[in-house]
């Protein structure tokens, strides 16, 4: 099935690419539980990927009050935002200044209050405790080549996952809760050889399958 799976996106995601393209060619507005935020072209679109919809699903679950939480590559920031309202102080990274700003907007407009922080992975975030830490990450083998393409390609050598799994474990401790979702579509072994080199686990916390693709969440343990 993965191999029929492949075949089908190669044949189509030319005719695919050009759709994506034409319906983001201005702002849309995403919506989840009340909130809405306007995404830019150059920002990761939430509307036709699965996988922010279902973190947003998952974090719906969590008891977040007075909670810290950090979204490291926080897009559009609709789960900052949401994490925001479940009570979370809440801090927004992103290596996309246009995603930050709309976000701020965003926030001032729901009066919910997002701290955004430029940062590349964890170089501008602070050596603080948060008791939640969640990464929606690129992971497509290819070096991105510009700014909206930081969403996707994850470089031609899985520089983003040995840059964050070598990072990550002065933010890790034994009561804090880190989650990263990820597709069948990436190389999963891949990135957990890249994990375990670093002496940390993924351990799968939820397995969905959405419009034929399956979606992992895993926790990330030391």
């Amino acid at each position: 099935m993965g191999t029929f799976r492949n075949i089908i996106k190669k044949v189509t995601q030319p005719f695919l690419q050009r759709g994506l393209d034409y319906y983001y060619r201005k702002p849309r507005n995403y919506s989840y539980d009340g909130l809405t935020v306007l995404v830019h072209p150059d920002v990761f679109p939430p509307h036709l990927t699965l996988s922010t919809k279902i973190l947003l699903d998952f974090i719906s679950e969590m008891n977040l009050e007075k909670k810290t939480f950090l979204e490291l590559g926080c897009g559009s920031g609709v789960v900052s935002l949401y994490a925001k309202k479940k009570g979370a102080t809440v801090t927004a990274s992103d290596i996309n200044e246009t995603a930050l700003k709309y976000l701020k907007n965003a926030s001032e407009t729901a009066k919910l209050e997002v701290n955004c922080v430029k940062s590349d992975l964890f170089s501008n975030i602070s050596k603080e405790y948060f008791d939640f830490i969640i990464v929606n990450p690129p992971y497509y083998p290819k070096a991105p080549s510009n700014i909206k393409q930081h969403a996707w390609f994850c470089g031609e050598n899985f520089e983003y996952f040995e840059a964050f799994f070598n990072q990550i474990p002065s933010y890790l401790t034994p009561k804090n809760e880190t989650y990263m979702i990820l597709s069948e579509d990436c190389e999963l072994q891949k990135i957990e050889t890249i994990a375990n080199r670093n002496n940390l686990e993924m351990n799968t916390i939820l397995e969905t399958k959405k419009a034929g693709e399956k979606i992992f969440i895993f926790e990330i343990k030391k």
